[in-house]
């Protein structure tokens, strides 16, 4: 159960960074490098995370032209990043020109579509974005495109979980954000569920921010979610 736990190391200072890093030693297998944390310290963040032993998801969502997205993931992939992103919604041709980069540079790494946000409602996917049907269609759909592009798996709520699983097997990977402990706030996100239920829902990894990094101890924090991952 331990490498399904990916904490976001959502920071801004090499202070917070080293403590949660400190912290997480030994217990983490995988932890996030997300926007903040990638455009605070560049690549040059990588040396020291990966010297402690963790591997990396860099959280990047890329989303743009198919030449674009491929130049751009064969950069990143020279940092050793073992999972990396882009957006589904840049469509089947662009998520294969971003296979290519990732393979020519990092052949065991996994590169995972992005569905829709868990930040996104119903009506903001309706009546803002123009998309119609419910969310888990359209997050269905790209899952679709994401299997057609040869992608290994996608990012998505953990709500969508099961369904992707029973249509696509359980080798494509989900990769599942909105996941609050019992008794944490909601923050910003829409479509929630605790560790265990996403767990058993069939999420193969659980990206987890605030409830391990805000928390005072956030080593602490992780040992209470692996105790409920466990039910213990």
């Amino acid at each position: 159960m331990r490498k399904k736990i990916i904490p976001a190391l959502d920071v801004q200072s090499l202070e917070e960074l080293t403590f949660l890093l400190d912290e997480l030693q030994g217990k983490a297998i995988t932890v996030k490098v997300g926007m903040e944390l990638y455009y605070t310290f560049g690549n040059n963040l990588f040396y020291n995370i990966k010297s402690r032993g963790f591997k990396t998801f860099l959280d990047l969502k890329l989303h743009d032209i198919p030449n674009t997205v491929n130049k751009a993931i064969k950069t990143l992939a020279k940092n050793g990043a073992d999972i990396m992103n882009v957006h589904a919604a840049g469509g089947i041709e662009m998520m294969k020109a971003a296979l290519e980069g990732m393979r020519e540079e990092n052949e065991n790494g996994l590169l995972i579509g992005v569905t829709q946000l868990t930040s996104t409602s119903q009506n903001v996917m309706n009546q803002e974005l123009l998309i119609p049907g419910k969310v888990s269609d359209v997050v269905l759909h790209y899952a679709e495109n994401v299997r057609k592009a040869g992608l290994d798996g996608i990012v998505c709520s953990a709500h969508e979980v099961r369904e992707i699983k029973e249509r696509f097997g359980q080798e494509f990977k989900c990769i599942t954000p909105g996941i609050r402990p019992k008794g944490s706030a909601n923050h910003d996100q829409k479509r929630v569920m605790t560790p265990f239920e996403a767990v058993q829902a069939g999420s193969d990894y659980l990206v987890i921010g605030r409830a391990i990094t805000r928390n005072d101890e956030p080593g602490q924090a992780f040992d209470s979610i692996l105790k409920e991952l466990n039910n213990e």
